[in-house]
């Protein structure tokens, strides 16, 4: 009966849990507009603060973290709820099919920015909250929430804030909603993500574009030499030839290869909703390589002229930006310096320059916590999550596991294709009310548990 009580709740406020959707994705709350995303932010502390939640808005040297917390000294267990108010830009607009800040249903889905990455499920949360207040009264756990402005940027300051405030986020868990469920449409739990390398290098020949005529075979063109570059860091198999670049890397534990092998795997399925349709490979090595491996990826190269004219130049500089998504124990710092050492014996006189970085982490998928939460996603859904032991991206979720030794969960409410980042982001209605229902059989059940 408890799970149909949800069920009727919901659905009786449906129209009203939509609205304060709506009214939160209406600010362009994109991460570089300073005015919209204090407003936002504003917006965010006064709903926290209608669920009775003591809630501050804390300044970083950046956009401002929105902190609640619902605490009782005879509550044992302490929730840390992680989500983000920031939202990318919109560009190409032309490519929308509706204003992206004018939230609409079309055929089940809510289409805004930021409907799926993150309002939307950040939302699901605090009404998951707001419903297990309404039908059952004071919370069995304790519940703290921390919303950041800065995710889209990398969260940049995050990680000094968890530092500078550990005693404030201490807690027996986190859990995230951000990212997309599994392809299949089960619920699907993530136990950490890969962390991401951002470097650029750089190759130069003259001063200047020269005419590729008047000086041919005397300037040296630098995209060859990125190129000739390129080649020794990677074979035709994709295996990194970096000295030491596999260095580190924490081994999948028996469990975790038994979680990989559950996984469904629908090859056509997800080649057409990757846009790849010569995708050939097996389950077990497709998520191998999608949770297990790191990745050296070309992000873009850029050098001379590409043009729909002809113009006949050897180019000064030629640029190419890298993305490297590693795996847990591997330290991005120590990874830049090996690209770099790699990079000083093959040809010195390319550049290298750090972009960003963020950590991976993983939460071990043996611990207890782990199954009561899996059991408890499940028992919501009427069917058993996939568990999977990390998400092929990436996500601040080391500031948890490493600066506060604390587990992690994720679990994705939005569908698979949410379109984030992309034109027509959209969020199912079912999703959105079905990650209400998950977050509040989560507070019962963690609070029954007693964990």
């Amino acid at each position: 009966m408890t799970l149909e009580k949800m069920d009727d709740f919901i659905l009786k406020h449906r129209d009203d849990y939509l609205n304060q959707l709506f009214n939160l994705l209406k600010i362009k709350s994109i991460s570089t507009n300073e005015d919209e995303i204090r407003h936002c932010a504003n917006v965010l502390k006064s709903e926290m603060e209608t669920l009775g939640l003591d809630t501050q808005l804390i300044e970083t040297g950046g956009n401002p973290v929105v902190y609640g917390e619902l605490l009782n000294d005879k509550n044992r267990f302490t929730l840390l709820i992680y989500g983000h108010y920031d939202v990318q830009a919109v560009e190409p607009i032309e490519l929308w099919d509706s204003n992206p800040f004018e939230p609409e249903i079309r055929d089940g889905r809510i289409y805004a920015r930021g409907a799926g990455d993150n309002k939307g499920q950040l939302m699901a949360q605090l009404l998951g909250l707001k419903t297990y207040q309404a039908l059952y009264g004071e919370l069995p756990i304790n519940v703290k929430f921390i919303f950041e402005g800065e995710e889209e940027l990398g969260s940049v300051h995050l990680a000094e804030f968890v530092e500078n405030h550990k005693e404030l986020l201490e807690a027996d868990l986190v859990y995230t909603s951000d990212g997309s469920s599994h392809n299949s449409g089960d619920p699907l739990i993530l136990l950490g993500v890969r962390g991401v390398l951002t470097l650029e290098m750089t190759a130069k020949g003259a001063d200047f574009d020269n005419h590729s005529g008047n000086t041919g075979n005397i300037v040296p063109n630098p995209a060859w030499k990125l190129m000739r570059l390129l080649n020794t860091m990677r074979d035709d198999d994709g295996n990194v030839l970096v000295d030491g670049f596999y260095d580190k890397i924490r081994k999948p534990s028996d469990k975790e290869m038994e979680l990989l092998k559950r996984l469904p795997y629908d090859q056509q399925d997800i080649a057409e909703k990757i846009g790849y349709k010569n995708l050939d490979m097996d389950g077990a090595s497709y998520y191998h390589k999608l949770t297990m491996e790191p990745t050296f990826n070309i992000a873009g190269i850029e050098s001379g002229y590409t043009g729909k004219h002809a113009k006949t130049i050897i180019p000064s500089t030629a640029t190419v930006n890298m993305d490297i998504r590693l795996v847990a124990d591997q330290d991005p710092k120590d990874v830049f310096r090996k690209i770099e050492d790699h990079v000083k014996k093959v040809d010195p006189s390319v550049t290298v320059t750090y972009k960003g970085a963020m950590r991976p982490s993983r939460t071990p998928a043996e611990l207890e916590i782990v199954q009561v939460v899996t059991d408890a996603i499940g028992h919501a859904y009427g069917k058993e999550p996939l568990v999977q032991p990390s998400m092929p991206g990436s996500l601040p979720d080391y500031v948890w596991t490493e600066i506060l030794n604390t587990p992690s969960i994720i679990m994705p409410y939005a569908n698979f294709d949410q379109h984030n980042h992309s034109p027509n982001e959209n969020l199912k209605v079912e999703n959105f009310l079905n990650g209400i229902k998950c977050t509040c059989n989560l507070v019962r059940e963690l609070g029954e548990r007693n964990v």
